[in-house]
């Protein structure tokens, strides 16, 4: 990006579990990165729609440590590229938003920035945009703009915009936000013309750079120095563990746009929705059959209505259900009505506290050469089965208290046991015993599939010695 490209920096936000969609979504592989709606996840959808090179510069990705290979590989199956910093903790959005600033201003002095959300579904894409290039003018004038969604009903769930003096071209000055009001204050907000917050913001770097040093100092004092002593490690920017962990857990609502004499609007018309709970997943699909229900996967339903129902790997069946939330997974089913799906945090919260697994761990355990599904186990014994991408391959390792034996399904695999490497094709086997140094490499073209059985007196994930990582874990 040249110092007079006036193309907008998108700034893609990819933090946070979504705890209230679980069982689907948990912190090993949040919402963002799942198909919700439609065929791409809300995080391909976000990038998608900020492709238009002629008005967007190459995005930036905030995203979390753990997720690093999720994102880059489903930037990878959409054909896109992006920057991406990654965050060694989570420290809410103002900490991401001044990593955001800082970064942008090192490729432009007088850079624009969108921030925006990668859990949000936007329907009319065009309308989106235009309500971008509408608020450019403004964000360029030194206002920090945001995205008001001309609301539909009285929401609970979203905070508020109140518009104040017009800024001319259908843009207002903010005159206060509301936080997520009770039933009778988002009544009220819908009578007196207010917005929704879509959590989307345009402004020019420099702008936020200051407002940051007014009212959040310690925050992009932190964010500075978490750049300053940033590493680049396969492709990835590693922000300063310790600088950045210095940074206060705040949004950045509260640390600057509710503080702020700069806060501008424009109202967008554009459909929207933060799915933030399956009641919102409800609303925002296409309904897939008469009587108003959303299903997924293998579904049988005999008189039920309006509900969603999700099977995913499993059977969901579902009887005389009205207003129902069921989503079955191999390890956990969630069963509630719409009208209390909001509290599926609560419930997450409360099997964090019983130390259930569960509550933030897939059966299925995506790793940057693929993935493993963990398919029984007992005291002395674990049986898995792994998927390796063309080309991809475990680390060199060995374990202390575990053998393992192989069993090609699919493909060909390049097996490396002690001083010995040779091909295994499918039907073939492999016996690793325990403390030998071994590695699993993909050499063909389609995906390499093994079934392993772990024998030892302990088949945890962290009885692994790496002693050579492609992926420098």
């Amino acid at each position: 990006m040249t110092a007079d490209d006036e193309r907008i920096i998108p700034v893609i936000m990819c933090g946070g579990s979504g705890t209230r969609l679980w069982p689907l979504s948990r912190e090993s592989l949040p919402k963002q990165f799942i198909e919700l709606v439609g065929d791409r996840s809300t995080f391909q959808e976000t990038v998608v729609r900020v492709r238009e090179p002629s008005l967007f510069a190459t995005p930036l990705v905030i995203a979390n440590d753990q997720q690093r290979f999720t994102v880059a590989e489903q930037l990878q199956r959409i054909g896109c590229q992006a920057q991406i910093a990654l965050e060694p903790m989570a420290r809410d959005s103002a900490p991401a938003v001044a990593v955001a600033t800082l970064l942008a201003l090192e490729r432009d002095a007088s850079a624009v920035v969108l921030i925006l959300a990668a859990d949000h579904v936007i329907r009319g894409v065009d309308a989106f945009v235009d309500s971008i290039r509408r608020a450019v003018p403004h964000a360029r004038s030194g206002f920090i703009m945001t995205l008001g969604i001309r609301p539909t009903r009285p929401a609970t769930e979203y905070g508020y915009i109140k518009p104040g003096k017009g800024l001319g071209a259908d843009a207002f000055a903010v005159d206060a936000f509301v936080e997520k009001p009770d039933a009778a204050t988002a009544a009220r907000c819908l009578a007196e013309g207010y917005l929704w917050n879509s959590g989307n913001f345009l402004y020019r770097a420099d702008i936020m750079a200051q407002e940051l040093e007014k009212f959040a100092p310690e925050t992009i004092a932190a964010a500075r120095a978490a750049i300053a002593g940033m590493k680049t490690d396969l492709g990835f920017l590693r922000l300063d563990p310790s600088a950045f962990e210095r940074a206060p857990k705040k949004s950045i609502d509260q640390a600057v746009m509710e503080r702020t004499a700069r806060a501008g609007v424009v109202p967008a018309s554009f459909d929207w929705c933060d799915v933030g709970t399956w009641t919102s997943v409800w609303e925002t699909s296409e309904r897939t059959d008469p009587d108003g229900n959303v299903t997924r996967g293998a579904i049988e339903l005999v008189e039920t209505t309006n509900s969603l129902v999700f099977g995913d790997g499993v059977l969901a069946a579902a009887v005389g259900l009205d207003d129902a939330i069921v989503v079955a997974t191999p390890d956990a089913v969630l069963v509630a009505s719409k009208e209390h799906a909001h509290r599926v945090k609560s419930l997450v919260d409360e099997m964090r506290r019983r130390n259930r697994s569960q509550a933030s761990e897939h059966l299925r355990v995506h790793r940057p050469w693929g993935w493993f599904q963990r398919v029984d186990h007992g005291p002395r014994f674990q049986v898995k089965r792994i998927v390796i991408k063309p080309g991809s391959s475990l680390s060199l390792q060995k374990h202390f208290h575990r053998a393992e034996h192989w069993v090609v399904v699919h493909g060909t695999a390049e097996v490396t046991v002690g001083a010995q490497t040779r091909l295994v094709q499918e039907n073939e086997s492999v016996y690793v015993p325990m403390g030998v140094v071994h590695r699993l490499r993909n050499p063909g073209r389609i995906d390499l599939e093994i079934i392993e059985v772990q024998v030892g007196s302990y088949t945890g994930e962290d009885d692994i010695v790496r002693l050579e990582d492609p992926y420098k874990r």
